[in-house]
């Protein structure tokens, strides 16, 4: 018996399509007593896995929403073997207000595994860990670099420790067809969904798909033609797996951003300008973007230098900058051997 203090409409064990919602309790000064409605989808056909598909972890990151929206819209039971769950949006008023963070300044993406007698991000992070995650084969988890960030539009993973868990994972990040693929670590605090299905042994597919506020129409086909891909790679959606020789698009690059020195940090508060590209090549001890005084014009800028050679993976979408703020990422080119 579950002790989550959230309720799901749908019976997740049922055949067909069905659409509800999470109730998530909550309280306010306009309503004491009043429940958040998180809206949930389930398409459900036949024997096989059950892939979890997660939109709007993060309110300014539409890409995700929007791609699962018309997934949660359009399927159809007959195109499924086994299950797919879709919550389109987990963070509906950040979404709303189109700001990374609730409006209680909680980020979703810190609350795992949750608890049931927390705040509302952390029930709610609770709710997925206990009742969600255990149904699932796959958790596809997309994001984009929300409003502050400017990511080449790749598909990502964790390193895990398990090699056949490992070996899926990559398996899911080569099936987006992204012309970037990347292998990340957390430099902002713990608690992340995908750390927490990771540890539950799920294979865990992710993105970081572009960003800086805006979405244009080729990240849009690329997040719904790479989350259906990686259905049909799981074998849950009908249709032959799409290759990038099949797409006729040549091999795909894979990067490892797995160490601090990738992460590049502002040594001081000021505005940050870029002096390279995404997807551009850079060396160890390049200077990959300033920081600008806005109350001594006469300083000169703070350099932030590469401290690794390798390939400019993200960028700061703005320009006004607090010290400590990540500006720019620099990843390690690798083969598919390193992943192995």
């Amino acid at each position: 018996m579950s002790h989550s203090p959230i309720t799901c409409t749908l019976d997740l064990d049922a055949p067909g399509k069905q659409a509800g919602h999470l109730r998530l309790p909550r309280s306010s000064n306009q309503s004491g007593w009043s429940t958040q409605w998180i809206p949930i989808a389930c398409v459900a056909h036949g024997d096989g896995p059950t892939a979890l598909v997660l939109g709007g972890v993060h309110g300014d990151e539409p890409e995700g929403q929007v791609a699962a929206l018309n997934l949660a819209r359009e399927l159809e039971p007959e195109q499924v073997s086994g299950r797919v769950i879709v919550i389109p949006c987990l963070s509906l008023e950040a979404s709303r207000a189109y700001t990374r963070l609730w409006p209680s300044g909680a980020n979703l993406n810190r609350s795992f595994p949750g608890s049931a007698t927390g705040p509302p991000d952390r029930q709610l992070a609770h709710f997925l860990s206990t009742e969600l995650f255990p149904l699932a084969d796959v958790v596809v988890d997309i994001h984009s670099g929300g409003r502050t960030g400017l990511c080449l539009p790749w598909s990502e993973m964790h390193w895990v420790d398990d090699p056949a868990q490992r070996g899926e994972m990559v398996e899911g990040m080569l099936a987006w067809n992204t012309d970037w693929c990347c292998v990340y670590i957390d430099i902002a605090g713990t608690g992340l969904l995908v750390g927490e299905a990771e540890r539950q042994g799920k294979i865990v597919v992710s993105t970081e798909l572009g960003g800086g506020g805006h979405v244009t129409a080729a990240i849009h086909r690329l997040a719904r033609s790479g989350l259906a891909n990686v259905l049909r790679r799981f074998g849950v959606l009908a249709g032959e797996v799409e290759t990038r020789e099949s797409l006729g698009l040549p091999p795909q690059t894979l990067l490892m951003a797995t160490e601090l020195d990738n992460y590049l940090l502002a040594a001081v508060s000021g505005l940050f300008e870029t002096l390279v590209d995404l997807g551009q090549r850079v060396h160890e001890g390049e200077a990959v973007g300033r920081v600008h005084s806005l109350e001594r014009p006469e300083l000169e800028p703070e350099p932030i230098v590469a401290r690794n050679d390798g390939v400019v993976c993200a960028v700061r979408a703005i320009a006004t900058t607090e010290q400590g703020d990540n500006v720019v990422v620099v990843a390690r080119e690798v083969d598919r051997s390193e992943l192995e």
